[in-house]
């Protein structure tokens, strides 16, 4: 047996004529005619195919199918009203979830401040945050773990047919060096015023490797050190065991007294900050709403 397409309009009449059990008061109560509400509840007892009322010149009395259809009918009704009331605080931004990955640096830096404003706004709203490199970032958009990426990518990346890359920044690269190393006074520093100094490299898969990799050819760095975290690079070059290149928007890390930072001297050594979605899909209105703060917020930060 096909079921049939019930509206609201029809549920509604249907219960206020069970509850107020009289054609008249429920017209009223409906702010409908009487012809016309009478035609809801034709039309509906039509479409179930049998009698929900029996009807007499004093009163109306639900059939026993009536007094069965009664019970679902308000569970309907009552089904239909959360599920919109669900979908407005969703709309509205009262209620909703977001989850964003970023590179360390950047969730350490500034996406604190623009997730705080966001909740300040929208306080109904929960924030999810995956901290990871690009690669990772990038994987965990693609596997739909996160609503959008704020990342390092590459021109691959960028211009990825599964993927929708926003430019936010250039993130322009410092040397890090213990205040008093001579690099530290260096009147104009190069790469290649790097090369004899023992370097701590990020790993091979770090956006701030990549990056440096990319323009270091055919000069080779005097590696010592290989470590995942800046705060390793931080620890090394303040114990004297070497400097690093590091990009500006990572420099918080830095701000010692006993570390100098100085800018490098070198056009192509930056690395493009994007923030990356599917192409497939919109984005959630909560999702939506953060993704457009960040660009508001840092589609032109001053890193450094």
């Amino acid at each position: 047996m096909k079921h049939p397409d019930l509206s609201s309009r029809q549920l509604r009449a249907f219960l206020t004529l069970a509850d107020q059990r009289n054609f008249t008061r429920a017209a009223q109560a409906s702010h409908l005619s009487q012809p016309a509400f009478s035609t809801l509840i034709r039309t509906l007892e039509e479409a179930l195919g049998t009698r929900l009322f029996d009807r007499d010149t004093r009163s109306v009395q639900l059939t026993p199918e009536g007094r069965l259809f009664e019970g679902p009918a308000r569970r309907l009704l009552d089904d239909m009203g959360s599920a919109l009331a669900d979908l407005a605080d969703h709309v509205e931004r009262r209620t909703g979830r977001v989850r964003v990955a970023a590179l360390p640096s950047l969730a350490a830096g500034w996406l604190p401040a623009i997730f705080k404003e966001f909740q300040q706004r929208w306080p109904g709203i929960t924030l999810e945050l995956d901290d990871a490199l690009s690669d990772a970032c990038i994987a965990l958009l693609r596997g739909g773990r996160v609503d959008f990426a704020l990342a390092a990518s590459d021109a691959g990346t960028a211009s990825a047919s599964d993927l929708v890359a926003r430019r936010l920044c250039s993130d322009r690269f410092h040397l890090v060096c213990r205040a008093d190393h001579p690099l530290a006074t260096e009147p104009r520093l190069t790469l290649k015023k790097l090369a004899p100094w023992p370097f701590i490299q990020m790993t091979r898969n770090s956006s701030v490797r990549q990056s440096i990799d990319a323009v270091l050819h055919p000069l080779r760095l005097n590696a010592t050190f290989e470590v995942e975290h800046l705060a390793t690079v931080m620890g090394l070059v303040e114990a004297g065991l070497g400097i690093s290149a590091v990009p500006a928007l990572t420099l918080f890390h830095f701000r010692r007294e006993t570390l100098a930072t100085r800018p490098l001297v070198h056009a192509a050594l930056q690395r493009t900050v994007h923030i990356v979605r599917r192409r497939e899909g919109s984005l959630s209105v909560a999702a939506q709403a953060l993704h457009d703060l960040i660009v508001a917020r840092l589609g032109g930060p001053k890193p450094g």
